[in-house]
């Protein structure tokens, strides 16, 4: 101990060491005969460093910064990013205003003719089916197992601005006092048809797409039990929500096992309504963004 104190006292009386190949002062840490020079911080360095203490100070006063038990300091901007939002959102209200006096005074049939006013709603109308419908019928529109394709000219209750107004306002089958409404029977579950007499009936349908052949004994139960829904050719009724037999497209399957499951289950899907829950205007550019995705009539 002594003699470690002794160097240390030799070192202070003869100053601080300088390196002898670089002139620069040493810090006194030496690793295996390497001593660590004392260079100091290069001056832009510094300055850059003084800067952002600077900026800092000057962003805690002007902006919220400091929690408090209350929540923040506001800072003399008083600028959140709520307030912000809002901002822009009134400069888009503002925008949009001078093209809703003009939508909401325009049937819809003359908005799909109006190039400007019609660019406007299915801007509203693309920006509102990614919000509250692509979950179900996809953002692309084209539908799933037991969720319709919105792109084809397959429409159970009609493809006119008109009807889809009314399923997108009312829903199908929803809480609304004028949805819109069928409902097909459980031929199986309720003991209305017995298991061979289901899979007769479930040949014929298949036969009238040309999915399976002819079953003679389901083309006599299809006349008395689906007939007065689906028409005797099978091609539906959109007045009653009855969908065509006839074409190629199946919103449940085209199997043998999912349309004889659906004879003997029944289905009566349900769509949500929209009154209420989004404004007339946007339901209005939902029709027409949706009548405009290719199979709107």
């Amino acid at each position: 101990m002594k003699k470690k104190t002794d160097k240390t006292e030799k070192a202070s009386r003869t100053g601080p060491e300088i390196d002898k190949h670089s002139g620069v002062e040493t810090t006194g840490h030496e690793w295996d005969g390497l001593k660590e020079l004392n260079n100091p911080a290069p001056r832009w360095w510094l300055w850059i460093f003084l800067l952002t203490v600077i900026w800092s100070i000057w962003y805690w006063v002007m902006y919220p910064s400091w929690p408090t038990l209350s929540g923040h300091t506001e800072g003399l901007y008083g600028w959140t990013q709520h307030k912000q939002l809002k901002e822009q959102q009134a400069e888009i209200l503002q925008r949009q205003q001078a093209y809703l006096e003009a939508f909401r005074a325009m049937p819809l049939d003359g908005i799909a003719e109006h190039e400007e006013l019609y660019r406007f709603a299915l801007a509203g109308g693309a920006s509102a089916f990614k919000d509250n419908c692509a979950a179900c019928h996809g953002i692309d529109a084209a539908g799933m197992s037991h969720y319709p394709n919105l792109n084809d000219d397959a429409w159970i209750w009609g493809g006119s601005l008109e009807d889809i107004y009314e399923s997108i306002k009312y829903g199908i089958r929803s809480e609304h006092n004028e949805t819109r409404y069928s409902e097909m029977p459980a031929f199986g579950a309720d003991g209305i048809l017995n298991r061979q007499e289901i899979l007769d009936v479930t040949d014929y349908v298949l036969s009238l797409s040309g999915l399976a052949a002819e079953n003679l004994r389901g083309a006599e139960i299809y006349r008395e039990q689906c007939a007065s829904c689906h028409g005797m050719d099978g091609r539906g009724d959109r007045s009653v929500g009855a969908p065509d037999l006839a074409d190629a497209i199946w919103l449940y399957g085209s199997s043998r096992d999912a349309v004889y499951s659906v004879i003997y289950h029944s289905r009566n899907g349900v769509m949500p309504h929209w009154d209420g829950i989004l404004s007339e205007d946007r339901i209005r550019q939902l029709t027409l963004y949706v009548h405009s995705l290719g199979g709107g009539e």
